[in-house]
């Protein structure tokens, strides 16, 4: 298929990704970081799970949540990386008609999945700082499930009409899609149809989804701070807070990068494109790989059995 930038179809069988718009000269060296981050990601959360799985003194709610995590990161990553190496490396830029419409699916749905394990993650610290002598018989290993069962089926309800939507276009005007990636509003912006009911209903996700993740956890955290105020001594106001540490990191690099990006695409148009696509990937490519590394070297039991597996 051509990469005219005009063409005829209405419903192509393939889109054109084109990478880094701007830097295709350096796809090969950018490719290397792209690698390690990619490595990282799979390897620093396959530890995870299988020190979790292998050390009985981690099975706790926090342990599970995190688990839950690294499953999410896990896909969230391959979901996308393997595809943008396959451009970088062989200039691989064709993707399927459908296969592009369930990389939309997977990306929109893990990334909505990790922010609603953030928010359960923040109910464990709050049960256990507000209330630590009932932490084990409030979050109970069904409940934990129960929870983990209800962020996936939430999300993944609530982002299974993106697909639908995307099908229901005309895509008349270009199939090159300027990301390394299928995302929502770059496959949007090919059709040539009404597609405010897609901006409508990306609102509605963006305020049911992250909107009400973000309260509670921000909630949560009030009703933390209040306890940890309350507490006589520096020492352990500051202990108590340090555990809530790891916790916050991983916030802080999921939903920053993600305000950034919002804002960037919505209101800097003076941007060059490649800044775009790049701040773009560091909202799906970052968390992946710097949680891992965040819980590993902040919880202590995670990295003194690490710790003890690579010095046996």
């Amino acid at each position: 298929m051509s990469d005219s930038n005009t063409t005829d179809f209405t419903n192509p069988s393939t889109f054109i990704l084109l990478g880094i718009p701007g830097l295709e000269a350096v796809h090969v060296w950018i490719s290397i970081p792209f690698s390690v981050i990619y490595a990282i990601a799979v390897l620093g959360n396959l530890t995870i799970l299988f020190i979790v799985k292998l050390e009985p003194s981690l099975h706790e709610p926090m342990y599970y949540f995190l688990c839950m995590l690294a499953i999410t990161d896990l896909v969230l990553s391959t979901s996308t990386l393997p595809k943008i190496l396959s451009i970088f490396w062989f200039n691989s830029r064709e993707i399927d008609f459908n296969a592009c419409l369930t990389q939309v699916y997977f990306i929109q749905c893990f990334a909505a999945i990790e922010s609603g394990i953030l928010a359960a993650m923040a109910l464990d610290r709050y049960v256990a700082i507000c209330h630590p002598l009932r932490h084990s018989t409030i979050l109970t290993k069904p409940l934990v499930a129960k929870i983990g069962l209800a962020v996936l089926l939430r999300n993944g309800i609530v982002v299974m009409p993106y697909p639908f939507l995307l099908m229901r276009w005309s895509y008349c005007r270009t199939n090159i899609i300027p990301e390394p990636y299928c995302v929502h509003i770059a496959v949007v912006k090919l059709a040539c149809s009404d597609t405010r009911v897609n901006s409508y209903y990306g609102l509605f996700v963006l305020f049911f989804v992250l909107g009400l993740d973000v309260i509670f956890i921000a909630i949560s955290y009030m009703q933390i701070l209040r306890a940890i105020f309350i507490l006589p001594t520096k020492d352990a106001r500051l202990k108590t807070f340090l555990t809530c540490g790891s916790h916050l990191c991983a916030i802080v690099i999921f939903y920053i990068p993600s305000v950034i990006y919002s804002l960037i695409y919505r209101f800097g148009q003076n941007f060059p494109q490649h800044v775009h696509v790049l701040l773009g990937n560091m909202h799906f490519l970052l968390p992946p790989m710097l949680n891992p590394i965040i819980y590993g070297m902040k919880t202590k039991q995670i990295r003194g059995r690490l710790l003890g597996l690579v010095t046996r």
